[in-house]
C-alpha cells in the first residue's frame, strides 16, 4: 500500500492531483510455499522481492508466505484457505500434501486464478489449477538416472531419499529415475532392472528435514558398506552442510574413487560449495528465483483472461565433476 504519512488532509489531496495517482491498496497475489524453513524456498522468495523491485508501480504486490515448518501440511492448507477468503487477486501453490490440498479446493471453490509453483497437484485434480510453472520434475528425475549410469554403466545398488510422502513433484522425479533405469514407464521399484536394485529399508522419506535427512544417509551408509549410488531426490542433507560434511567425510574415499557415487537435486549455494569440494557427483539444478519472478506475471495474466500455457516449465543445470557448469567455482 502507498501510504501519505505526516501531510495535511489538503496536502495529500494537492499531492495525488499532482501526480495522478490515487492512493490505494494494491491487490495481492499470494506466492504459498511447503515451509519457510526450506532454503530452496527463499530462493522463490527472492525472485518475489525482484519482482516486485522491477514494477513497483503495478496495481499488485507479490507476496510470499507458508507455514513456518515444511512439515505442518494442515497449517498450509488452512493458510491457503484463509488467504483466499480473505481475498487475494490470485495465488500460486506449492502443495506439500497434493490431494490434502486438493480436496480442500474442491471444498471451498475459489473465484480467482489458482496456479501451482513448484510442486503440482496430482493429476486427477489439476482442473483446480490453470497452470503448472516449475521444474519437469519427471525429466529431472531422467537426468539423475543419466548421471547415475554414466557413473555406473553395469548399474549395482541404490537408496534413493524422497521428501514428503505426498509431494507429486518428489514423486514425479523418482518415477522419472526408476522408468530411464529401467527403460519401461511405471516401475515402482527397481529389481534388477538396468543392473540397477534399491536396497532393504529405501526409499527413505526426510519429511523435508535436513537433519533427518542426514541421520538416514548415515545409516544407510553404515548399514550398507558396499552401496553403489546414493540419489538425493532433492537437495535436504545438503541443505545442513555441517551435518552433510560429517556424514560425507565417513565415505570420503569412497566417494573419491567412485565405488560410491552421490547424485542429488538442487544447487542452492551449500550444494555448489559440496559438489566443489567433491561431497556429490552431479547436481541436478532447478531454478526456483526463476519460478518466484515470474509467478506474479502469470498470475496477472490469469487474472486479465489470457491464454496461458500449461505446463511452464523453468529449465535444469546439470553439474558433473567433468563439466561442472553452473557449480563451476
Amino acid at each position: 500500500m502507498r501510504y501519505v504519512s505526516q501531510l495535511t488532509a489538503a496536502a495529500a489531496l494537492l499531492a495525488i492531483a499532482a501526480t495522478g495517482v490515487q492512493a490505494q491498496e494494491k491487490k495481492t497475489l499470494a506466492i504459498v510455499v511447503k515451509g519457510l524453513d526450506n532454503p530452496f524456498f527463499e530462493q522463490i522468495n527472492l525472485g518475489c522481492q525482484d519482482w516486485a523491485a522491477n514494477n513497483p508501480d503495478s496495481e499488485y504486490e507479490c507476496l510470499y508466505t507458508g507455514p513456518a515448518s515444511s512439515t505442518d501440511e494442515a497449517g498450509q492448507v488452512q493458510l491457503v484457505d484463509d488467504l483466499i477468503t480473505k481475498g487475494v487477486a490470485a495465488i500460486a501453490i506449492s502443495p506439500s500434501n497434493a490431494p490434502a490440498m486438493a480436496n480442500r479446493l474442491r471444498a471451498i471453490a475459489p473465484q480467482i486464478p489458482v496456479m501451482t509453483v513448484d510442486a503440482d497437484l496430482g493429476e486427477a485434480d489439476r482442473d483446480l489449477r490453470q497452470t503448472y510453472l516449475g521444474t519437469d520434475n519427471y525429466l529431472m528425475g531422467v537426468k539423475m538416472a543419466e548421471q547415475a549410469r554414466r557413473l555406473k554403466p553395469d548399474g549395482g545398488t541404490v537408496c534413493l531419499q524422497l521428501g514428503n510422502v505426498a509431494a507429486d513433484n518428489i514423486n514425479a522425479r523418482a518415477a522419472g529415475f526408476r522408468d530411464a533405469i529401467a527403460g519401461a514407464e511405471g516401475t515402482d521399484r527397481l529389481n534388477g532392472e538396468g543392473g540397477w536394485t534399491e536396497i532393504e529399508g529405501c526409499p527413505v522419506f526426510t519429511n523435508d528435514q535436513a537433519d533427518l535427512a542426514n541421520q538416514q544417509m548415515a545409516d544407510v551408509f553404515t548399514a550398507n558398506p558396499d552401496l553403489d549410488a546414493f540419489i538425493l531426490i532433492g537437495g535436504w542433507a545438503q541443505f545442513a552442510p555441517q551435518a552433510y560434511a560429517q556424514v560425507t567425510d565417513q565415505v570420503m574415499d569412497k566417494l573419491d574413487s567412485n565405488e560410491l557415487i552421490i547424485v542429488a537435486g538442487d544447487t542452492l549455494p551449500p550444494q555448489v560449495q559440496a559438489f566443489n569440494e567433491g561431497r556429490s557427483h552431479a547436481q541436478i539444478g532447478q531454478r526456483p528465483f526463476e519460478m518466484g519472478q515470474r509467478a506474479p506475471d502469470v498470475m496477472i495474466q490469469l487474472i486479465n483472461g489470457e491464454a496461458v500455457d500449461d505446463p511452464l516449465y523453468t529449465g535444469l543445470d546439470v553439474c558433473t565433476r567433468e563439466e561442472p557448469g553452473f557449480c563451476a567455482q
